[in-house]
């Protein structure tokens, strides 16, 4: 699917963007999809300046970007709390077409759990396989509850360490359904630099190793979330009080900077029955088989 491919992100409040069925169908059974060419070049490039003065920035800070424990052999740079360091990745993670399939396959009631950046740079290996919904709830995993948007700030593919998914892995409901080794059976993401990848949060996946000598492959994973789950991420721990008065209202209320969590269904009784919200019919109600 190929997005608007402009440079300048619209405010969410002068934006409407409508998701094909077609689109969410091919979701539905791949557990991704693939938005090509969301950002054109110029675009893309300021990104990806602004995710290494994000490093630098972190490094200073005293925030380490080598995790030895995620990713053997000290080959990818990871950056998180992203939105602290510059506006651009705000408005990444409220660009309205990738805001419009979250909110198909998720509902209204999202939140951004997380969004960080994993760079690996050549000689980088693969770390550990996992799905992300496991992350932030226990099995059985009956419903999508989380999903994640890729933006890939390089041309990503088997060679420079693209993201490596199993096949329809997002049907699986329990740890119990997995292969004990789900690499043979992976495959890699391919993509062009300012396409977004989604990907659901069921899909068991794992980093790809970077077996190239002068292509680096740097992402950013903007997290998101049905609204009854914890942040993975402390956003009123990580963010500046002068990051948070600049946001967009929204995107507050995304990180859960504003009121409760009051999300998900409601304590209203109505006529001796707990009224509920009626399910979207993007999102599945059911165990797939």
């Amino acid at each position: 699917m190929r997005g608007s491919g402009a440079a300048k992100v619209t405010p969410m409040s002068e934006t409407v963007v409508a998701v094909g069925r077609g689109a969410l169908d091919t979701f539905e059974e791949q557990g991704w999809l693939v938005l090509e060419d969301v950002l054109e070049p110029a675009a893309v490039a300021s990104a990806r300046e602004a995710l290494l003065a994000a490093a630098d920035a972190s490094e200073a800070r005293g925030i380490p970007t080598r995790m030895d424990l995620l990713d053997p052999g000290g080959r990818n740079v990871r950056v998180h709390d992203l939105i602290e360091y510059a506006p651009v990745f705000a408005e990444l993670a409220t660009h309205p077409l990738v805001i419009a399939h979250v909110r198909a396959l998720l509902g209204e009631d999202l939140m951004l759990s997380n969004f960080s950046a994993n760079i690996a740079l050549p000689g980088s290996r693969s770390m550990t396989p996992h799905n992300d919904q496991s992350t932030v709830m226990p099995e059985p995993w009956l419903d999508r509850h989380c999903m994640n948007a890729i933006w890939c700030l390089d041309d990503i593919d088997e060679g420079n360490g693209a993201t490596r998914f199993l096949p329809r892995s997002h049907r699986y409901t329990t740890f119990a359904e997995v292969p004990t080794d789900p690499r043979p059976g992976m495959e890699s993401f391919r993509a062009r630099a300012g396409s977004v990848v989604l990907m659901d949060g069921r899909t068991w996946h794992t980093s790809g190793a970077n077996t190239s000598t002068d292509r680096e492959r740097a992402l950013l994973f903007a997290f998101y979330s049905r609204s009854f789950l914890r942040h993975q991420n402390n956003w009123w721990r990580s963010l500046s009080p002068e990051t948070r008065g600049r946001l967009d209202p929204q995107l507050k209320e995304w990180l859960g900077l504003r009121g409760g969590n009051m999300g998900h269904g409601t304590y209203l009784a109505s006529s001796g029955r707990l009224a509920t919200p009626e399910p979207s019919p993007s999102r599945t109600t059911s165990q797939e088989p």
